[in-house]
């Protein structure tokens, strides 16, 4: 758990704080969800099935959320890149996060473990 707390700790603001904030906002939305370390990420897992990740992009120094089962989404503010499963949500960590669009974005990912459609 430590490693885990590092990694929110050490980075910059003003992605630190919002790391800290998604952090919070994801955990709240189902109490089966976790928070772990895994590839230096940090993860949240459902069920101990991993559906999202947050990070910094590398060419746009900005905070994002990755999608893992991206690729059954279609709403317009997910970008694929080169990336064949996931999508991003990409963030800017100089202004309010977007709420509504981040819960919606996790409870749909969600649904996508609690109706079957992926394995748990």
């Amino acid at each position: 758990m430590k490693q885990l707390d590092d990694f929110y700790l050490n980075q910059d603001e003003p992605e630190k704080g919002a790391f800290l904030a998604l952090k919070e906002i994801i955990l709240k939305q189902d109490p089966e969800i976790t928070n772990v370390l895994k590839y230096g990420m940090p993860f949240f897992c459902y069920k101990g099935k991993m559906f999202c990740y947050l990070w910094i992009h590398k060419k746009l120094k900005q905070p994002y959320i990755g999608i893992v089962e991206g690729k059954h989404f279609d709403e317009p503010f997910l970008i694929q890149e080169k990336r064949s499963r996931m999508k991003i949500f990409m963030l800017n960590s100089e202004q309010d996060l977007p709420l509504e669009q981040i819960k919606l974005i996790i409870h749909k990912a969600l649904n996508l473990y609690k109706s079957g459609l992926i394995k748990v």
